[in-house]
């Protein structure tokens, strides 16, 4: 992270300097209701705004709470240990944690060196970002909807260990440069900027882990990274062998937890990923049919008119005209 940024952000609060001083508890008044255990929005965010970033209060210890918004924490240095819902993670340098607004959270005491931003975010400010995604749908994506979207939502946290990923941190740091100096039309930046950050992470369901509020979180996420890597060719025996299940009862678990089997699960993701190259590509049908897996072309047309209504030529058509109506306006 850019120096400059970073040592504003270690500065050392008011707040922080009573800690410092010897004040043990966590200053409640600051972020919530009397009598509450809940981080209320409205004390950390002004009317009218959809999203905020404040530095990580260091030096004491944050008992378990939880927040009426969703909350992005991301770790500019060093490192600190937050306990989600009986889960344990060790926040690093340059990783992120989603907590969506049903996650219980306790967070031990930071030393002066562990920097962490928090972005408070109501949930509005996601549609545009969500919006970018455009047509091409991801399944994974069903797990960031939920976490960001859904109050009563299985998962309550996405933990991305993605220090790694060099795209991922120039669009954390940008994001936290323009909301700390208030940069002008900070709004739609912002929001692209969000956009861009969730399509970068759609491309690293290896680095996540999923709160398991639900146990069967862990073996969807696995499920549904398997299609999204191999829905051409992929086979559901590869796929139990892999997770080292029987074949039948991953079946059947499949279909219990989602209410799809797998071979409608990937045809989901076939017809998906279909419409998008017919919107975007010049490919023709025929050669669209077997790049997403069917080699039967007339099998394919069925399949598709079947999904949306409509012959793969006419979607292509309706696609580029819209287009081309939404040029001109």
């Amino acid at each position: 992270m850019n120096q400059e940024l970073l040592n504003e952000l270690r500065q050392i609060s008011d707040e922080e300097q009573g800690y410092l001083k010897g004040q043990v508890d966590v200053d409640r008044g600051i972020y919530m209701e009397p009598e509450t255990h809940m981080v209320d929005y409205k004390r950390l965010i002004e009317s009218g705004k959809t999203i905020e970033i404040r530095t990580h209060t260091r030096f004491v210890h944050f008992p378990a709470h939880t927040h009426n918004y969703v909350e992005l924490i991301y770790m500019c240095s060093g490192q600190t240990t937050h306990i989600v819902n009986g889960d344990r993670i060790e926040l690093k340098t340059g990783e992120m944690l989603f907590l969506n607004q049903n996650a219980t959270q306790e967070i031990y005491p930071a030393g002066e060196d562990d920097i962490a931003v928090n972005f408070i975010i109501l949930p509005a400010f996601f549609d545009y970002a969500l919006s970018m995604m455009g047509e091409e749908d991801n399944l994974i994506r069903k797990f960031v909807l939920e976490c960001l979207k859904s109050k009563d939502a299985d998962v309550s946290y996405l933990h991305f260990q993605v220090s790694g990923v060099l795209p991922i941190q120039n669009l954390m740091e940008n994001l936290i440069w323009t909301i700390h100096n208030k940069q002008p039309n900070k709004r739609s930046i912002n929001q692209a900027t969000m956009g861009l950050l969730l399509l970068q992470l759609m491309n690293y369901t290896d680095l996540v882990s999923v709160g398991k509020d639900n146990k069967n979180q862990e073996l969807l996420m696995s499920v549904y990274r398997y299609i999204e890597e191999h829905y051409k060719d992929g086979e559901l025996s590869e796929l139990a062998q892999m997770l080292h299940y029987d074949v039948y009862w991953l079946s059947r678990a499949i279909h219990s937890f989602t209410g799809a089997t797998y071979t409608e699960l990937v045809q989901q993701k076939r017809m998906r990923q279909a419409a998008y190259l017919l919107e975007t590509s010049g490919l023709t049908v025929a050669d669209i049919a077997v790049a997403v897996g069917y080699e039967n072309v007339s099998y394919f047309h069925r399949l598709f008119q079947k999904t949306y209504g409509i012959s793969p030529r006419k979607y292509r058509t309706a696609k580029r005209t819209d287009k081309e109506e939404k040029n001109l306006g």
